[in-house]
């Protein structure tokens, strides 16, 4: 019978199948780096000599609050330290998310930035069902502007001088005391829905359109509690109509260093607050997000800025673009758990 050869492969040979596997993979990664490359390159390219057009500046609110002053503020102030133009819009509704959706839904050119705030970034995704935007996808964290503390506030003639009488009462009797704020699942709502829970106790949401009228029925004696931003309680707060029992951040506020913390009242930790910052839709230009943090954090350092953020009765307080994502990403998630807690929707 004839002898049949059967070549063995080699072992060179038998690597081959491996080698374009790699070669094809690194051709794939050189594609997609000089791509990348390419869009840098076309990004600097655009953002020479920017801005050579004016800036928008989206506000999710609208005029006359605290959110609309401050926008306005270093809207204002950065217009006139570097001569830029930048147009102030307002596009209200739905909790601030209307204003942030179509801020997100802008061309990333830097030419669009937004006045996002702690309710409609890391609180709305999960109230309300349907939301067109994810904010940690769809913008870029570019300038970290202030911080305002909730502060907790009671008649001047109630029998309530401390939160501790509060807490007491409340564990005497629970679900009797009532507590204001200005609408369903707004941080505000949310930092009594933390106290119940640091506290062990029960304190009823009545949810109102607004803090003033929350404000009003507090000091007309038809509502044990209201709570309610530093800035929409100062006036009331300083006139005597209202006491303020603590607030809810870390440190005391500067336009109520008298008035402790709820973590110096016995629940140490407690901290919530409700922040601004200014944020462009995602993909802006890196040059253009450098730029701007810088220009909006050597405000924050000016006196006179200083001074205009406390009369709101905020905190200024910068960070980078990477701190700022960061405090973004972890009030993300911690808003998550505060929210299921809760059990609170909006269709």
């Amino acid at each position: 019978m004839p002898s049949i050869h059967v070549p063995i492969p080699s072992a060179d040979a038998s690597r081959k199948p491996q080698r374009l596997k790699a070669l094809l993979a690194a051709a794939v990664l050189s594609c997609g780096a000089f791509a990348a490359h390419a869009q840098q390159a076309q990004q600097a390219q655009q953002t020479q000599g920017w801005p050579n057009a004016p800036i928008r500046m989206v506000i999710p609110f609208p005029p006359g609050g605290g959110t609309d002053i401050l926008s306005r503020l270093v809207s204002i102030k950065l217009a006139e330290s570097n001569k830029w133009t930048i147009v102030a819009e307002n596009r209200p509704g739905a909790g601030g998310t209307i204003g942030i959706a179509e801020a997100a839904k802008s061309a990333p050119n830097g030419y669009t930035m937004v006045m996002g705030q702690k309710d409609n970034m890391a609180v709305a995704p999960w109230l309300y069902k349907s939301l067109s935007y994810d904010p940690t996808k769809d913008l870029t964290a570019v300038a970290h502007v202030a911080y305002t503390p909730v502060v907790i506030v009671t008649s001047a003639n109630s029998k309530f001088k401390t939160l501790a009488d509060v807490v007491n009462a409340a564990r005497s009797a629970p679900g009797t005391i009532p507590y204001g704020s200005p609408g369903n699942g707004t941080t505000i709502h949310l930092a009594g829905e933390a106290l119940n829970n640091a506290a062990g106790i029960k304190l009823v949401h009545v949810p109102y359109k607004g803090s003033s009228a929350a404000m009003t029925d507090v000091m007309g004696g038809t509502l044990d509690l209201a709570l309610s931003s530093v800035p929409s309680a100062l006036s009331q707060i300083r006139s005597g109509k209202l006491r303020a029992l603590a607030v809810t951040s870390s440190a005391r506020s500067t336009s109520l260093p008298d008035v402790p913390t709820v973590a110096e009242s016995g629940y140490k930790g407690f901290d919530v607050s409700t922040w601004y910052g200014v944020f462009m839709p995602a993909g802006a230009p890196k040059d253009v997000v450098v730029r701007l943090n810088k220009e909006v954090n050597r405000l924050l350092e000016t006196p006179e800025m200083k001074k205009a953020i406390h009369a709101q009765g905020a905190e200024p307080q910068a960070m980078t673009p990477e701190k700022f994502s960061s405090l973004l990403q972890n009030d993300y998630r911690s808003m998550r758990d505060i929210v299921k807690q809760a059990g609170v929707t909006i269709e």
